[in-house]
């Protein structure tokens, strides 16, 4: 008996290491399959970029540099006007073919402000390349050669992904300096899904609904796509986080199902437009929970409603809490603005929000989304709460820093792990009422801190922000 069950034992082993076996053959035959076709649709961007910089007579330095204008007015008094230089900066990136006439997909960072764009094929065919369409939201384009015969890459869904799905990123890491004009495969998962990304010193742009991936990707592989097994493609390679400047195993794609919405409509040239709620909103934490005396663990708050806006127009107010938009529940704001700029300009949709503990059905219609602006940062001293410095604002700094509120003060300064920095407050944002009472400048703030003891709501620019005492 005991020898019976040692061989079935045994041949249970050999069978499983079969198995498994087979089952990496079957894995390597498919990412073979895959470099094989799907690469072929695959190519290499190269942009060029032109830049005319003004020149200061000595040490090679430029006026952006000093970021002055007195500067120059200085040195054209004396040498008159200064001659321009020519810089040319070139981008190396990917992109895949979405149709037999010649229009291929790809970032459009890779071949944002070019003059001159080259395509090369994995065949080794080279082409010159005309814009047809770009969005810098979605960090997308379409440019366009004329060639035949060409190779198309077939679109996959990106809504059915899982996390730990076998996944390939394609694309040309280093372009144009690697002679052999086929493109590089990687493989990897799908390590997590909705991802998002802010804006960086280095990235002038943010993300949100991303897939990340394991799969490598390096300089170059921008606009590439990235695969599954069955060769389909997925995403479009758009981003890494590091902080060596090369790949660490963190890279990011923008979903194919995002592109296939506004595909149609970059190949025209159309500017895309992206729906509009018009109110300022805010995550809940604790605290503030607390302090509304808010119990639902759903629902971003409402901290500004803008004029004429569709929020306006739809009745929403300054602290509702919106708990679903489309009949879908609200758990961030960034839920929220993910449906918003998913939703086509126009469209009615019901809004069901909290206001004074009850639930509301508002009915909005979705307009236009406006362009972010972002002010330059602050170094200034003031009257100090709590670790931070105010100050009134003043014609000058509301045209320097392009403040658009009418009141308050502006936030110039906060110490380190201060109350007022670990209550999340940040300098450049406009203060607008503590406990409820409007500030119309940096009188308002000092006669209303005077009389504050404990902790205090702050309501700013951004947002609502509980302010503790030690």
């Amino acid at each position: 008996m005991r020898i019976v069950f040692v061989i079935g034992f045994f041949l249970i082993s050999v069978l499983s290491c079969e198995v498994y076996s087979q089952s990496l053959k079957n894995l390597e035959q498919a990412t073979i399959n895959v470099a094989q076709e799907a690469g072929k649709a695959v190519v290499s961007i190269s942009a060029t970029v032109r830049q005319k910089i003004e020149g200061i007579p000595f040490q090679g330095m430029s006026f952006e540099s000093f970021g002055d204008e007195f500067f120059r007015n200085f040195f054209e008094e004396f040498f008159g006007e200064l001659p321009q230089r020519e810089y040319i900066r070139v981008g190396l990136g990917s992109g895949l073919i979405i149709n037999k006439d010649g229009y291929i997909l790809t970032n459009e960072h890779v071949i944002a402000g070019a003059g001159e764009i080259k395509v090369k094929l994995s065949d080794g065919r080279e082409f010159d390349a005309v814009i047809r369409g770009k969005d810098k939201r979605s960090d997308l384009a379409i440019i366009k050669i004329e060639a035949d015969n060409l190779l198309v890459a077939k679109l996959g869904n990106s809504n059915e992904l899982k996390i730990g799905q076998w996944s390939l990123a394609i694309g040309n890491p280093f372009g144009f300096a690697i002679v052999n004009p086929e493109p590089t495969v990687t493989l990897g998962v799908i390590s997590a899904l909705h991802r998002s990304l802010p804006v960086l010193r280095r990235r002038d742009r943010s993300y949100d609904d991303l897939i990340q991936t394991d799969a490598a990707i390096n300089p170059g592989n921008s606009g590439g796509p990235l695969v599954n097994l069955e060769g389909e493609v997925i995403g479009i390679n758009t981003a890494i986080i590091t902080t060596s400047g090369s790949y660490q195993g963190v890279g990011f794609a923008i979903p194919i199902n995002k592109a296939k919405k506004i595909l149609k409509k970059l190949i025209r040239g159309e500017k895309i437009f992206y729906g509009w709620l018009g109110v300022s909103i805010q995550d809940l934490n604790e605290d503030l929970r607390s302090y509304f005396g808010i119990k639902e663990r759903e629902g971003v708050i409402v901290v500004k409603v803008f004029k004429d806006s569709p929020g306006e127009r739809a009745k929403i107010k300054e602290g509702d809490l919106i708990l679903s938009f489309d009949r879908k529940p609200i758990k961030a704001s960034r839920n929220l603005v993910r449906m918003m700029t998913s939703t086509q300009v126009g469209e009615k949709i019901p809004l069901v929000i909290l206001r004074s503990g009850k639930k509301i059905t508002l009915k909005l219609k979705v307009g236009k989304r406006l362009e972010d602006t972002a002010g330059p940062k602050i170094d200034q001293a003031g009257v100090a709460f709590r670790g931070m410095s105010v100050e009134s604002i003043t014609p000058d700094l509301r045209q320097k820093f392009g403040i658009k509120e009418e009141q308050g003060v502006l936030i110039v300064s906060i110490e380190d792990n201060s109350l007022a920095d670990k209550s999340g407050l940040e300098i450049g944002e406009v203060i607008l009422s503590i406990q409820g009472s409007p500030i119309k400048s940096k009188n308002d703030f000092k006669d209303l801190i005077s009389g504050i003891k404990g902790k205090c709501l702050i309501k700013t620019s951004r947002g609502y922000f509980v302010l503790k005492e030690e």
